[in-house]
């Protein structure tokens, strides 16, 4: 497994932008399946979004739309767009390596616990 280190986030207004970027100490590329989740305070985890090595994406519907997973190959890391901010949007996110058969936002609970996350505050 690939150590996982989250950055990016940030406070912004509703209707603004941020990108997280998540630096991995492998290769992501080779990764099958990398992801993005989320954690209110006083919540559940939520899957975000997810991407496999063939690059096929998945979204939670609260994601589909506004915000965009990629990787980087050129510095290695998984980044996550995201525009259209809104308060609900308003959590800690964390990048994780989900198992191959559990790469699917509906599924976070098998995701592990990722990196130490970056807090995103839309206000």
């Amino acid at each position: 497994h690939v150590q996982l280190v989250e950055s990016g986030g940030g406070s912004v207004q509703a209707g603004g932008s941020l990108r997280l970027s998540c630096a991995a100490s492998g290769s992501i590329q080779r990764t099958n399946c990398m992801g993005w989740f989320r954690q209110a305070p006083g919540k559940g985890r939520e899957g975000v979004a997810s991407i496999r090595s063939t690059g096929g994406t998945l979204y939670a519907d609260s994601a589909r739309g506004r915000f965009t997973i990629s990787k980087d190959r050129a510095t290695n890391t998984l980044e996550l767009q995201m525009n259209n901010l809104q308060p609900e949007d308003t959590a800690m996110y964390y990048c994780a390596e989900p198992p191959s058969r559990d790469c699917d936002p509906a599924s976070p609970q098998y995701w592990g616990p990722g990196g130490r996350g970056t807090q995103v505050t839309v206000s």
